[in-house]
């Protein structure tokens, strides 16, 4: 069952019954996101690795360096 079965699935039980709707799929997704990136941040910090800031992970230099003046 694909996820957007089991989500019409649980609408129409949760309807019929006169609960709560379930949420739409990926309707919390970056949320979980964020909240995962500060736990492996925090994690770091207790074992005393350097934290990285977000976006610059493989950088090298400064950005727009590689291409040279547009």
């Amino acid at each position: 069952m694909s996820v957007t079965e089991q989500y019409l699935l649980d609408t129409y039980r949760a309807q019929r019954l006169g609960e709560r709707l379930p949420s739409a799929p990926g309707t919390h997704d970056w949320r979980v996101v964020r909240a995962l990136r500060g736990r492996r941040r925090f994690r770091a910090v207790l074992a005393g690795r350097p934290v990285r800031r977000a976006g610059t992970a493989g950088r090298a230099g400064t950005a727009g360096s590689a291409r040279g003046p547009r």
